[in-house]
């Protein structure tokens, strides 16, 4: 029997906690005072019996009762926003919101193929894709803010209470303008490597780790002209006017060099190779519309399979 202490505000206030791993920032997002959230918090620890949280330096981190109850509590959001949806479906004739969380290297690649099939089917689903890094589209994953994520395969203990089918798998690349010093050869590229500014995945971003172990392997323990970024737009943009050398998995540049505004330097990457597929909760079924989208989301994939 479910304890009839625990109510709605307790499941969102614990979950939004979770998320923004700050009491502050999460009363700021629900528009209720700093004590009320700590009240709150400690009313569910008091019905649980243990603690959700704990103190990390400055700020707070999730227990692993926390981390266990996190998987359920979001599963209980999603439920009832889906039948909010639904009711809303019913009411205004709208289609069932599919909400899609993207990695860049499958937003230019993949989606807009996917999107161009899906619309083909009629299904009056209303549809919202979003980018960003991987950590935080997988915590919006988890506590069913988002119902999919395409991208890589996260590390394994990202993973616990997910599913993932692979779809196919893809390297990380050095890009450079077209006409770029580097492309004329007579140099290791690592030799000159540090003359030039370097775009770097953020430390957050999945393909963070391998890109790292590549450059030490490589020689290359630091860089001193580097700047993180996960922003697919301005990395496009910064590379076309300058000398920067753009380390990005291949799907963001794909068409900028089969255009030939970009270029690919001459390294072997393929131990950054790492598989891409579909991310879901391993406790969600997904709605007729999802899984045409799915569906579509394959086909595309295939397509970009057979280029490869």
């Amino acid at each position: 029997m479910i304890d009839a202490r625990i109510k709605f505000r307790h499941l969102q206030t614990f979950v939004e906690v979770s998320r923004q791993k700050s009491v502050m920032k999460a009363a700021e997002l629900l528009h209720v005072s700093q004590p009320a959230v700590t009240k709150t918090i400690r009313e569910l620890e008091q019905v649980l019996g243990v603690a959700v949280f704990e103190r990390d330096g400055r700020g707070i981190k999730i227990t692993r009762y926390g981390e266990v109850f996190l998987r359920h509590a979001g599963a209980a959001l999603t439920a009832l926003r889906q039948g909010l949806d639904s009711v809303s479906q019913e009411r205004d004739g709208d289609g069932v919101p599919v909400r899609v969380g993207a990695l860049p290297t499958v937003s230019t690649r993949i989606m807009p193929r996917a999107m161009t099939l899906f619309l083909k089917e009629d299904t009056g689903a209303r549809i919202k894709i979003v980018t960003g890094e991987n950590a935080i589209l997988l915590e919006q994953l988890r506590v069913g803010d988002l119902d999919l994520v395409v991208g890589r395969l996260a590390a394994p203990e990202k993973m616990t209470g997910f599913s993932f089918e692979h779809l196919y798998s893809e390297q990380v690349v050095f890009a450079v303008r077209a006409g770029h010093p580097l492309l004329s050869g007579g140099h290791s590229v690592f030799a000159r490597l540090a003359d030039f500014p370097v775009l770097m995945p953020t430390r957050a971003s999945i393909i963070r780790p391998f890109v790292e172990r590549f450059l030490i392997t490589n020689g290359i323990a630091s860089l001193p002209n580097q700047i993180e970024t996960v922003s697919d737009a301005f990395g496009r943009a910064f590379v076309r006017a300058s000398d920067a050398v753009w380390i990005i998995s291949t799907g963001v540049v794909a068409s900028d060099v089969d255009d030939g505004t970009l270029a690919i330097l001459p390294i072997d990457t393929s131990e950054t190779k790492g598989p891409v597929g579909l991310t879901m909760r391993a406790d969600a079924s997904p709605s007729p519309a999802l899984s045409i989208l799915m569906q579509t989301i394959r086909e595309a994939a295939a397509g970009v399979t057979s280029k490869l």
